[in-house]
């Protein structure tokens, strides 16, 4: 083989390998609160926020406060370094994205996924006639 094509080689499996190692640090999976908190990495945690539990925002220190209810019905209050996202009231789930810091969450990104507009209940109801 040609030097050219053996250090093209070395150089592309040096790439590909930062990359894998990069990639794989910032993508820990959807995880509960319970396996965030165990493995230690950052981790996407779908529930819905507790809404007869007390929010707040510091304007201040520009931090959220909320609890939420993971799927597997862990509850951990959560705190996110932005104001509260838009349609939070409204959110059907919440995704967020961050990691377990002793007895609560720390979100980095929340994803809020509100009800479809195009759904309007429909799709439940029996057919007519049957």
């Amino acid at each position: 083989m040609k030097t050219k094509t053996i250090v093209g080689l070395v150089m592309l499996i040096a790439f590909t390998s930062v990359l894998f190692l990069n990639f794989g640090e910032q993508v820990g999976g959807y995880m509960s609160f319970t396996e965030a908190e165990q493995s230690g990495a950052k981790a996407h945690v779908v529930g819905k926020w507790v809404e007869d539990a007390p929010i707040a925002y510091d304007a201040q220190s520009n931090v959220f406060h909320f609890t939420m209810r993971d799927d597997h019905g862990n509850v951990r209050s959560v705190q996110y370094s932005n104001p509260k996202p838009a349609n939070f009231e409204d959110a059907e789930k919440l995704v967020i994205e961050g990691h377990s810091a002793g007895d609560h969450f720390v979100a980095e990104n929340i994803l809020v996924k509100c009800p479809s507009k195009y759904n309007d209940g429909r799709e439940f109801q029996e057919p007519a006639g049957t």
